[in-house]
């Protein structure tokens, strides 16, 4: 075995002692996102379920009820009942309700003679994604119940087919994006802490003296925290699989290969982030800031990147989660779609590439 080849082993050899007699490396890489997916992954949703909502029907009939019978059989809606539109704008103003439906006098007569009926929808607007998805639901129902109403009598019948999230469940479309949010975190802080470590604590001038090269420092920082940053990629997966049941339709040796590139260019940057700033606090921040917020604001997570305006779209390239979020929602909900996979495969591979060599030309081998 060569002088490098020796020096390598045992440098990471004791960066492995160190993970094991340090557990915040553990706990980073497989508790926190782990206590992450749980809590993203239960608390944020973008489905309207059991929305407080109000009917005012000021004539029942037979036709009113078979009408909000369609909220009371729905589980995007908790109907209320009340007397009057006073009564549901008072408790609209409360917050007691999100929105009320008021079907008026001549609800029945207008749909018996044939014309559409006046139908009013007062919702809460202070939350604009709620509210568009409670008008949506209740255009929905409405568009639902007219056409049964018709019958046969009707010249269209709409059969709609949803692709890819059949269920239409936006945990399906969050939890992959959220895998992807979270390990760009846990992968930065894996190696923003490392470098940053060894100058606190005065180890890295007994490294700089040696023969060793800062090369050999850098792998030996990467090839440890890879493997954990792995294995808490692998908890991730089987918690989106196995608890939260989103499908995982794609190759799972795919899914492997970008969950490494990716991880490598994470750790690449948390690598240069520690060695330019040479304080665990300061790192710390360093990599919150300039990992997670991107990740989770610029990724196409949550906020459609097409929707950006142009300069923002043009940023959202350097951010290495928006590629991974990509990979991960094809490969989960659509699968193994090669026109989208591997352009985003080889952005990361770059991405990779240009983190861990800006690492290593940031290091240098020297005291000052």
């Amino acid at each position: 075995m060569s002088g490098a080849a020796m020096r390598l082993r045992g440098l990471i050899r004791k960066e492995s002692l160190q993970i094991l007699r340090d557990p915040s490396s553990i706990a980073i890489a497989f508790i926190l996102p782990a206590m992450l997916l749980l809590l993203f992954g239960y608390g944020v949703s973008l489905d309207a379920r059991h929305v407080a909502l109000g009917l005012v029907v000021e004539k029942p009939s037979a036709m009113a009820a078979s009408f909000t019978g369609e909220f009371r059989q729905s589980a995007y809606f908790a109907p209320q009942d009340f007397a009057s539109a006073a009564a549901a704008q008072q408790a609209l103003d409360a917050g007691r309700i999100e929105g009320f439906v008021w079907l008026r006098a001549d609800f029945a007569r207008a749909v018996s003679a044939g014309r559409a009926p006046a139908i009013g929808v007062f919702v809460n607007g202070v939350d604009a994604n709620n509210a568009r998805l409670i008008e949506n639901y209740v255009q929905q129902s409405w568009a639902g119940w007219a056409a049964r109403q018709a019958g046969a009598a009707s010249p269209i019948a709409v059969q709609p087919r949803i692709w890819f999230n059949a269920a239409v469940r936006s945990r399906d479309y969050l939890v992959p994006g959220l895998i992807a949010v979270i390990m760009t975190l846990t992968g930065a802080l894996l190696t923003a802490l490392v470098i940053a470590r060894e100058w606190e604590r005065g180890t890295m001038e007994a490294l700089l003296v040696t023969r060793v090269s800062m090369t050999e420092i850098l792998v030996s920082k990467v090839v440890p925290y890879f493997i954990l940053g792995m294995g808490g990629m692998a908890v991730a997966v089987l918690m989106a699989v196995l608890l939260f049941g989103v499908p995982l339709r794609g190759s799972l040796a795919v899914l492997t290969l970008a969950a490494a590139l990716f991880l490598l260019a994470s750790l690449g940057m948390g690598l240069l982030i520690s060695t330019l700033a040479k304080n665990q606090f300061v790192a710390g921040q360093i990599a919150i800031i300039t990992t997670f917020l991107p990740a989770f604001i610029l990724s196409g997570f949550i906020f459609d990147i097409s929707s950006m305006p142009a300069p923002i779209q043009w940023l959202t390239h350097i951010v290495a989660a928006r590629y991974f979020v990509a990979i991960l929602q094809t490969l989960f909900l659509a699968g193994t779609v090669w026109p989208v996979l591997l352009p985003n495969l080889f952005a990361l591979l770059v991405m990779a590439v240009v983190f861990l060599g800006a690492a290593r030309i940031a290091s240098r081998k020297r005291l000052e």
